[in-house]
């Protein structure tokens, strides 16, 4: 593979990239059609390079007919930009080229043609927006077939080649969108040779120094590994002389796995356990047990890094018994497969189109979990993006049914999130669970063989604030359709309990004039609240005369703050008091209830607070004032360099923040320093508050200290 991308990267001539294609493909005439009418097509068209334009589809097609022998996608390949980019329709490509291929074309076209507007967003990075459209705008495209993001991988796969040809600012933006958009895809498709590609590509240009450390020490101790690596395969070959027809390849860690692993662990690249690695091909899946047998008798294993994923193939089709064991104190990762297996797991989901005759031709690419993904227009694509990439592309784990059922999550996915991948209203009704048949908390998180049993109650349990700590996207949004669905019902019944709080006399009347009004923003809205009361003086005005317009006149809503909470009301109100029942913090979604001349303040989202409002109890316009300082402490590192504290209280000051309290204990022998601080600041999102501190130092931990029943 190596070789075959060094080739692609240094072919800047049109012959040899038709030479290239013919190698790499069963060319036919309807492949020779394509070629000659993609060269027409891009006539006079060039690359920032200056090389014919018409050379990158033709190279794109080459490592289509690398990955893949379907005929289609090698044409559709050679004709991606023909639609975008020149005078040709698509209904010349299907007169042409043929329904497959016209289908294929289009899909591709539809990812830069769907418009932006058409999609919503929360935030204003324009940037996050962008590589998120084009996410999501995959995904919509190739649901109907996966073949158009395949031949979207080998495009991008073949920029990133030639991106050096671009000035740096593009080539930065470009391995960006490869990093948190391409790679993703890939992981999840299963071709390890793209992703790791992909991976390193962008590591390179968007980490250049990160990268060239690593690259240093490799070349440096380059001798020295290879000398490892041929001591332990000469000894792991004597091992297993008795297994025919066995391959060994020894490899490196590809970059940017090394970087994000010393990332992760806080590490040197010499910390580094899997550096190296092996992998054992076999010829059928006995030997690969027989394998591992040997190597474990053989050598120290460390078990707590054994996986067997023949026995449990990961959801892409993945098979392949990973082991680390010791040897003459290095420690190397092996990966024993038969062949193919190794066809599958260098190939992908590409693999069914590669060898359509072969061992794949039972086996139809597993595509679940793109149509699981549920892609709603009104959904905020940020969201979606964030949740969806990161379910992509995090490792799996595998558990079990009482019944044997095998289920495969995210790692890191507790029991809570099982519940809703067997059924949402079993989710939405999930009481407890029973992991190993122990009981456990939903919220335990699962490790792998796991036997998982949920027990559900027969009412639909509203957990909102446990959004955050679920790990699949199908339990996030269950979780928020509840939550949302609730909170609209939740506002009406307030909204309409203020205002019959607010027209007491009345409250028959505002029943049946409002019968069917939109009123949930009532409540979380003054400006509207005030249009709704006027409204409804003018209705009563007309219904009742002369008498009711001298009696409105006294109802005006007058602004009360008493600890740090502000009500609206025509009524007095001289005490609030925080119901326990909740709870609630500064910054939560809050409700208000009259008694007397009382406020009882409750969790919007409180159980109890829901039956008072369906007893349409009196309630009373309420929100957390807005001249409150909120106080945060964190602990943090710094560098043990002159200055790091100053420029971290320089920050903190130019962002508004007042500080309290401040101990840092200095050791000079310390290359990281300590810090204890605590500050007050009017913002009340801990996420953004902890993201200013994050800028100037790294937070060990960090809380806020506000509590809504703790009076200063």
């Amino acid at each position: 593979m190596k070789q075959f991308l060094e080739i692609l990267k240094n072919t800047k001539d049109l012959d040899n990239s038709i030479e290239l294609l013919k190698k790499y493909s069963k060319y036919t005439e309807n492949i020779d059609k394509a070629l000659q009418f993609s060269i027409k097509a891009h006539q006079n068209q060039y690359r920032k390079s200056g090389e014919p334009y018409v050379i990158h589809p033709v190279l794109v097609a080459t490592i289509a007919a690398y990955y893949s022998n379907d005929e289609a996608m090698i044409i559709a390949a050679l004709l991606h930009d023909v639609v975008e980019d020149t005078k040709y329709n698509l209904d010349y490509i299907k007169q042409n080229f043929g329904d497959d291929v016209a289908h294929i074309v289009d899909g591709l076209t539809k990812i830069t043609e769907i418009r932006d507007i058409e999609f919503k967003s929360s935030i204003e990075d324009s940037k996050t927006i962008q590589s998120a459209l084009t996410f999501r705008k995959m995904l919509i495209a190739s649901i109907k077939d996966i073949r158009i993001l395949l031949v979207k991988l080998f495009d991008r796969l073949h920029n990133m080649l030639t991106l050096e040809a671009l000035p740096k600012q593009k080539q930065i933006r470009i391995s960006k969108e490869s990093l948190v958009v391409y790679v993703p895809i890939a992981h999840r498709l299963g071709i390890s040779t793209i992703k790791n590609i992909l991976e390193d590509l962008s590591f390179y240009y968007i980490y250049p120094q990160e990268y060239k450390k690593i690259d240093d020490y490799i070349k440096k101790y380059q001798a020295q590994i290879e000398k490892s690596f041929d001591e332990f395969i000469s000894d792991l070959k004597q091992n297993l002389s008795e297994i025919r027809d066995l391959q060994i390849f020894s490899r490196i860690k590809h970059y940017y796995s090394i970087f994000l692993k010393m990332q992760r662990k806080g590490i040197n690249i010499d910390e580094v356990l899997d550096l190296l690695a092996l992998r054992v091909i076999t010829k059928n899946v006995i030997d690969c047990y027989k394998v591992l047998g040997i190597i474990h008798t053989s050598y120290k294993p460390l078990i707590s890094r054994f996986k067997d994923y023949i026995a449990i193939p990961k959801e892409n089709g993945y098979q392949t018994i990973h082991t680390t064991v010791f040897n003459d104190s290095k420690i190397f990762e092996i990966q024993i497969r038969t062949q193919d297996m190794h066809k599958v797991a260098e190939f992908g989901i590409a693999a069914h189109y590669r060898y359509k005759e072969g061992f794949l031709s039972a086996k139809e690419p597993n595509l679940a979990w793109l149509k699981s993904l549920e892609i709603d227009k009104n959904e905020d694509i940020v969201e979606f993006y964030d949740e969806t990439k990161q379910e992509l592309y995090t490792e799996d784990i595998i558990v079990y049914s009482p019944k044997g059922d095998v289920f495969t999550l995210p790692r890191g996915s507790s029991a809570y999130d099982f519940a809703y991948l067997i059924h949402t209203d079993i989710g939405n009704r999930a009481v407890e669970a029973y992991i190993n048949k122990v009981k456990k908390p939903l919220l335990t998180e699962l490790k792998s063989g796991d036997i998982v049993s949920i027990i559900t109650g027969k009412d639909i349990i509203l957990r909102c604030s446990w959004i955050d700590m679920v790990k699949t996207t199908k339990a996030k949004k269950s979780i928020k359709l509840l939550c949302q669905q609730r909170i609209k019902k939740i506002n009406e019944l307030v909204a309409i309990n203020i205002l019959n709080t607010i027209f007491s006399r009345y409250v028959n009347f505002i029943l049946d004039s409002f019968k069917g009004f939109k009123l949930d923003k009532v409540a979380i809205n003054l400006d509207i609240l005030r249009q709704v009361k006027r409204i409804i003086e003018k209705r009563v005005i007309k219904e009742r005369g002369f008498f009711a317009r001298l009696k409105m006149q006294n109802i005006a809503l007058r602004e009360q703050i008493i600890d740090d909470i502000v009500i609206y009301s025509n009524f007095t109100i001289n005490k609030i008091t925080l119901d326990h029942c909740c709870h609630p913090k500064i910054g939560d979604d809050i409700v208000a209830f009259k008694d007397g001349k009382n406020a009882i303040i409750h969790h919007k989202l409180c159980e109890q607070a829901f039956k008072m409002m369906q007893e349409k109890k009196q309630m009373l316009f309420c929100k957390w004032s807005d001249n409150r300082y909120f106080s945060y402490k964190a602990v943090v590192s710094l560098q043990n360099k002159r200055g790091e504290l100053a420029k971290l209280l320089t920050h903190l000051s130019k962002n508004n923040a007042t500080i309290l309290f401040i101990e840092y204990g200095r050791d000079r022998h310390s290359l990281v320093q300590y810090c204890d601080i605590e500050f007050e600041i009017k913002n009340s999102d801990i996420e953004e508050v902890k993201k200013i501190v994050s800028q100037k130092a790294k937070i060990i931990e960090f809380y806020s200290k506000n509590d809504a029943f703790n009076k200063k």
